[in-house]
């Protein structure tokens, strides 16, 4: 009787793109969801209203304050917090498993907070990724340049992203955003290394 090779058991793995708002991290997201295969996205749960071009269920789950207070109150999220006054951005549990459950490494585009959160929670399984603008200066016009905000939350986002600044040592892997390109080969290589790790003889 001859033996079926072994087959590699699947592990739950997490990848955890996490930067600034306005450093890059959703556009590097999306070329990995196209080179891997194997990756899928988990969908955030937010309060936030839609903007033009979003899908609910592909971009993010829109829900109400209400709604999102009562998944808070059944212990259904990993992670979440309110991001800006009023807005709460969630990472559910039933996301991360439904993604398991098709054996997929799940992958995350989420703030600091919400990346540190999911760190605590899953250790060495989990690899958090920092995407570093070129500069502050350069972050802070991207971000001027979106004409998505009024003064008011600009000015909130501007302190935000000084504080977020400071995850970069706390990270597993930072990335300099200022060629593209090159920036995303060298977060998919960090993460072919991190799944593969080669074995250490001794």
């Amino acid at each position: 009787m001859g033996h079926a090779p072994a087959v590699k058991p699947f592990e739950k793995k997490l990848i955890v793109i996490t930067s600034p708002s306005g450093a890059g991290k959703t556009s590097i997201v999306k070329k990995l969801l196209q080179h891997f295969r194997n990756f899928a996205f988990s969908v955030s749960a937010t309060t936030r209203d839609m903007r033009s071009g979003e899908v609910d269920g592909k971009d993010y789950y829109f829900v109400s304050p209400s709604a999102f207070q009562q998944k808070v109150a059944a212990g259904e999220f990993l992670e979440y917090e309110e991001v800006y006054e009023g807005v709460m951005y969630g990472t559910l549990k039933s996301e991360v498993e439904r993604l398991w459950a098709q054996r997929k490494t799940v992958i995350f585009d989420i703030d600091i907070k919400g990346a540190a959160n999911i760190k605590q929670q899953f250790g060495s399984d989990c690899f958090i990724i920092f995407v570093k603008p070129p500069s502050k200066d350069v972050l802070f016009e991207r971000l001027k340049a979106r004409n998505t905000e009024n003064p008011k939350t600009l000015k909130m986002r501007l302190k935000r992203a000084e504080e977020e600044l400071k995850f970069e040592s706390k990270a597993d892997y930072v990335v300099l955003n200022k060629d593209f390109d090159t920036a995303y080969m060298r977060t998919k290589n960090a993460i072919i290394r991190f799944l593969n790790p080669v074995p250490v003889y001794h």
